[in-house]
């Protein structure tokens, strides 16, 4: 066993951090910036960050210039979706609700699957969203109290899932850097006509911090490596390991302040089980078999 075997699941699990550990933060930030300036200064800071290694690839290897833009544009479109109902939904809601619900993007992943790539994930992967699923409700406190905030996130989480299965399909045919930046460039572009109505808000030293760090760490690197880790891992495993977002939004919360009692900790212990249970259980062989059966099959149709 060596670790490179584990290099997809490792850039999983930094991705999750990044996405998880921004939510107190971008809360603080949209108390002065409106959530369209916020957006289209993010995502504009990420693909700026990433145009010149995006141009140096382009240069050095020959790509499908013409899936490159169909694809990142479909994705982009569906992450702007997402995006844009996240972020106003966080303004009616807390940090770990947030993230909660965005979570639950887990769920709906295996059924997107399911449907568009006629494939059903394996026994332990269902197994672990389902243990992972009961996590993240003791996780939010057991409560599923849906109102305005929450259900928009529910939309965020919903076309999420639908983001992560559709990277899947193309994540092995396009460089992930070169993808990443075309889709950013597109949510970029879809958010300036909005952030000019709304306008940016007021920009002080906390939101620049904000707009830097989410832009660059959660858009750009976190996006690249999750579209780089899902070359060797199915959308169905992607958002199981992704579960451990709000693990990492709830670490984070209590450092902020927030309170979370016994049955939110047990919540968190739950979700590292299911994870567990598909990632280093007897069941990891024949995930990964499914995994590679599924890609050369989605292969054979896509030609």
């Amino acid at each position: 066993m060596t670790i490179r075997r584990y290099y997809g699941e490792l850039a999983l699990v930094i991705a999750a951090f990044f996405y998880g550990s921004t939510f107190p933060l971008v809360k603080d930030a949209l108390v002065g910036l409106t959530p369209m300036g916020y957006l289209f200064l993010r995502f504009a800071v990420a693909t700026l960050a990433l145009i010149p290694f995006a141009v140096i690839i382009a240069r050095s290897k020959r790509q499908n210039r013409r899936m490159l833009l169909k694809v990142g544009f479909i994705a982009g479109i569906l992450l702007f979706i997402s995006y844009v109902a996240q972020t106003v939904g966080l303004q009616y809601t807390t940090p770990s609700t947030s993230a909660f619900f965005t979570s639950m993007g887990a769920c709906f992943v295996p059924i997107i699957e399911a449907v568009v790539r006629r494939h059903i994930p394996s026994p332990v992967v269902i197994v672990g969203i389902a243990i992972a699923t009961v996590g993240l409700y003791f996780l939010n406190g057991a409560n599923l109290d849906i109102g305005w905030g929450t259900s928009l996130t529910l939309v965020c989480a919903l076309f999420f899932a639908g983001w992560v299965v559709y990277i899947g399909a193309y994540a092995n045919r396009l460089n992930p850097i070169s993808l990443t930046t075309v889709q950013l460039a597109v949510v970029t572009v879809f958010c300036f006509p909005a952030a000019l109505g709304q306008g940016i808000g007021s920009i002080d030293n906390l939101a620049i911090f904000a707009i830097v760090f989410t832009g660059i760490g959660c858009s750009a690197i976190a996006f690249s490596l999750q579209t780089y880790s899902q070359r060797r891992i199915s959308p169905s495993r992607t958002a199981l390991i992704l579960l451990l977002e709000p693990v990492f939004a709830v670490i984070v919360s209590a450092l902020y302040g927030e309170y979370f009692g016994a049955i939110s900790i047990l919540g968190a212990v739950v979700i590292l089980v299911g994870i567990s249970i598909t990632e280093f259980g007897p069941g990891r062989r024949k995930a990964e078999a499914a995994d590679v059966e599924a890609e050369s099959e989605l292969e054979s149709r896509l030609h």
